[in-house]
């Protein structure tokens, strides 16, 4: 029996692909460098900064210096949270029927505490989740199993009564390390639902509101 549902965040729960993206192109512009499009820079939201710097700058990436220029994508992200980001169509449906169901929710997200704390109390959906646990709430990340055991233990719960939702392969890596029960969130930032349902997920999703059939 499921007894809580943990999320991660950006592609999952949040669209926040055009802030990171304006981030991005906010970058490029200041090194006179053309911006890059949706298309483009979408499949890269999920792998983070680094990822993203490298389909901007492509080749030339190796001519800068990258963590100055990962500072400066984070920097403007920073003051522009959450300018278009929004929950993805379904979400608020879900997390209100996981309430009403008294299934606990949580979120762990790679992001960093600095930038996920502000832009969720910017989210009207997502603000009152008690727990999150970050990318640097203790020493490892996903894929490593343990930020996903750390929220488990917060939320007194069985791993294995857990569903863990993600959009990337370290999110479905870290739920099978775990023993919870991994869904793929195929309307996320997967690289293609083909290559998504390769990961082998327990369940794969193409609309939020589908998980509540399986709880």
């Amino acid at each position: 029996m499921i007894e809580a549902v943990i999320f991660d965040l950006d592609g999952t729960l949040l669209n926040t692909c055009d802030d990171l993206g304006a981030a991005l192109n906010h970058t490029l512009k200041f090194h006179g460098l053309p911006e890059v499009s949706k298309a483009a820079y979408s499949p890269a939201i999920s792998n983070g900064v680094k990822a993203l710097l490298e389909v901007g700058f492509g080749d030339k990436l190796t001519d800068y210096d990258v963590e100055q220029l990962r500072q400066h994508v984070l920097d403007y992200y920073a003051n522009n949270l959450a300018v278009y980001s929004h929950c993805f169509e379904g979400i608020s449906t879900l997390l209100q029927s996981l309430n009403d169901a008294n299934i606990q929710i949580a979120i762990m997200t790679n992001k960093p505490t600095f930038l996920t704390l502000p832009l969720l109390k910017k989210i009207d959906e997502l603000k009152n989740i008690r727990v999150v646990v970050c990318g640097d709430t203790l020493s490892e990340a996903k894929p490593s199993p343990k930020p996903l055991l750390h929220a488990a233990h917060q939320l007194n719960v069985n791993p294995e009564r857990c569903y863990y939702v993600g959009d990337a392969e370290r999110d479905i890596q870290a739920a099978k390390a775990a023993k919870m029960r991994p869904v793929a969130a195929l309307w996320g930032y997967v690289p293609s639902e083909t290559i998504a349902r390769s990961w082998a997920a327990d369940l794969n999703l193409t609309n939020p509101v589908g998980l509540l059939q399986h709880i």
